[in-house]
């Protein structure tokens, strides 16, 4: 309504210190190439690099950035009486066509004095990037301000998504719903269910965040939104025949409308 950027108005959490900001940032690498270290895994690796940190230390900092080892486990705790349970309905799906399925997912970024958060909506069959936001919170608002602005003009036939608080809140499943949208989640600590969003985030961090390494909220911002632009226009993928995720999202449609 303003009219100002999102930067302008990010509120300042109280930070990290300056050596757990340092580990974060390893960590955050580290689980790109691993995902299935625990805080057990974690802190061992750590250790082995030259850090001397407890497992209740890298616990923590793990909670922080919203990460958890992938693996098969036993159900240790009950959802909220009011949340509804879906089911995965990926699981050997072909996925032939744009708007067939999309996905939505949470990924720590670091900066030089901090952090953020940032969610992105992605077409799975032509991994175009539809909407994102960044967020200094893991308040699920950013994550409903992403879904209203990728169902803008389109929508798709499942939506897919992991089972965080942020995505499994009645204001975000009512939008879904209420657009006739069939809800897709993944197996509890199974990230690898949502495993074309996990792809985007190791190619957005090693392509340009972690080359980066940008000092500010707003820098981020600026800089993620040339990024986006370009790995959607002009990034050629060899699963997508070479050709930008857009071209395959933009011919995908114009095929469904001539049929």
């Amino acid at each position: 309504m303003l009219e100002l950027p999102r930067s302008t108005y990010y509120h300042a959490g109280q930070g990290e210190s300056a050596a757990n900001l340092r580990l974060m940032r390893l960590m955050d690498e580290q689980y790109l190439k691993t995902p299935f270290y625990g805080s057990r895994g974690m802190t061992q690796w750590l250790r082995r690099t030259g850090y001397r940190v407890n497992r209740k230390r890298v616990q923590r900092l793990m909670r922080v950035m919203g990460l958890e080892a992938i693996y098969p486990r036993r159900r240790t705790s009950e959802p909220c009486s009011e949340q509804r349970v879906y089911p995965y309905l990926l699981r050997n799906l072909a996925i032939e066509r744009p708007d067939q399925v999309w996905s939505a997912d949470i990924t720590y970024v670091p900066l030089r004095r901090g952090f953020m958060y940032l969610v992105a909506v992605l077409d799975w069959h032509s991994r175009y990037v539809l909407s994102w936001e960044l967020s200094n919170t893991l308040d699920g608002g950013f994550c409903i301000a992403a879904l209203e602005a990728a169902l803008t003009d389109r929508q798709p036939e499942i939506f897919n998504t992991d089972q965080g608080a942020q995505f499994t809140s009645q204001a975000f499943t009512g939008l879904l719903e209420g657009a006739g949208i069939a809800i897709s989640r993944d197996g509890r600590g199974r990230a690898l269910d949502n495993v074309f969003i996990e792809r985007l985030w190791r190619t957005v961090k090693y392509e340009d965040i972690y080359l980066r390494g940008y000092e500010t909220p707003a820098e981020l911002e600026q800089g993620l939104a040339s990024y986006f632009e370009f790995y959607c226009h002009e990034r050629l993928h060899m699963a997508l025949g070479y050709r930008t995720p857009w071209e395959a999202y933009a011919h995908g449609r114009r095929l469904r409308r001539a049929k």
